[in-house]
């Protein structure tokens, strides 16, 4: 990965866009790829849409959803302190004692998660589990009247951590879920704009995804794909208390997840298989005998359906802020994804 490209992860990682709130990451994720595409796109809804060799017929789609997990205020109490909701899911737990950067009318704030002292609990109290509802945000305010010059009902927050490299290739942020998806997709776009291609090639930054996949529903039903990809991130199994034969075997730095299962066009799997055989670019497999919750689930469905693959990223530590994932799979499934659409031709009959 070379330093433009790791220059923007990092700046995508590190800004906060809880779903509904993805503007400042969507700006940023515009900004990158605008120079390489046709036509690029903001949406209502707050997806971007990039577009390169719009007058083909065929339209290939990507999807890589740019929104993250965070909080929301829904009260402050006559002391100043604020209590809050989650916008999308995590282990409360992770909350404690956190920093975290407030969006506000008037900039970024930060305040700090508490919670009572654990020399102040009871044997009882310490066994039982974190609930939204007994931590709080702490922003320094003495007074409810204090606190409300400063924040408001309803704005969001995320937990305030860098990105860091660790040892070799590794990354640790928060968000990788799913802001590595939509890097992967950017750096899609830029690498085919350099390519011959036969179809038309529309990325999609797509938002709300934590919150039920809308806005992968909402752009699909505007692309009107014949065919797309899902990039998303899948939990890797090679850290402690995994269990493979639920999730399968997924170690990071050996490449992106390739998925079998009703999801998945059959046609698309096995010329997805060919491609990464003929690259030699290593990939694994897992089973998805459902849905799989991703953008690839709306986009499969939208109108009268598309043909459909997901490719995921290894993942540890899913929906916390230290999720750690390995650059040279970013890499590869970018290479991946370059070559299958560098290959496709003018028209595929993706039916069964």
């Amino acid at each position: 990965m070379n330093k433009q490209s790791e220059a923007f992860l990092k700046d995508l990682l590190e800004v906060p866009s809880p779903s509904g709130f993805e503007q400042p990451a969507a700006k940023i994720w515009r900004d990158y790829v605008k120079k390489s595409v046709d036509e690029l796109i903001p949406d209502v809804h707050g997806n971007s849409i990039a577009v390169l060799n719009p007058k083909a017929p065929f339209k290939f789609m990507l999807a890589g959803h740019i929104d993250e997990i965070g909080l929301m205020i829904t009260h402050i109490d006559d002391k100043g302190f604020i209590y809050t909701a989650q916008i999308g899911g995590m282990d409360p737990a992770l909350l404690i004692g956190q920093r975290v950067k407030i969006m506000t009318a008037k900039g970024p704030l930060l305040g700090v998660i508490g919670r009572k002292a654990i020399h102040q609990m009871t044997s009882e109290e310490r066994k039982k589990n974190v609930e939204m509802d007994n931590i709080w945000v702490d922003i320094g305010a003495d007074s409810k009247k204090t606190a409300q010059k400063r924040v408001a009902i309803g704005d969001p927050m995320v937990v305030d951590v860098v990105c860091r490299k660790l040892n070799g290739d590794k990354l640790v942020s928060r968000a990788t879920d799913d802001k590595a998806g939509a890097f992967v997709v950017a750096e899609c776009m830029r690498a085919l704009s350099k390519r011959k291609l036969n179809v038309s090639v529309i990325g999609v930054a797509t938002v709300q995804e934590e919150i039920g996949l809308r806005g992968a529903i909402t752009s699909s039903y505007q692309v009107k794909p014949d065919a797309g990809f899902a990039v998303d991130v899948t939990f890797a199994s090679d850290h402690p208390d995994t269990n493979p034969k639920k999730t399968g075997e997924v170690t990071l730095g050996k490449g992106p997840v390739l998925h079998r299962g009703p999801n998945i066009n059959p046609i698309m799997e096995k010329e997805l298989f060919k491609i990464a055989k003929q690259k030699k670019i290593a990939c694994q497999v897992t089973a998805e005998p459902h849905g799989t919750g991703t953008d690839a689930n709306a986009m499969q469905l939208s109108r009268g359906g598309a043909a459909t693959g997901l490719i995921s990223i290894p993942n540890r530590y899913m929906h916390t802020p230290v999720e750690v994932i390995s650059m040279k799979d970013l890499d590869n499934t970018v290479r991946l994804i370059v070559e299958y659409i560098t290959a496709h031709p003018a028209k595929r009959d993706y039916r069964p």
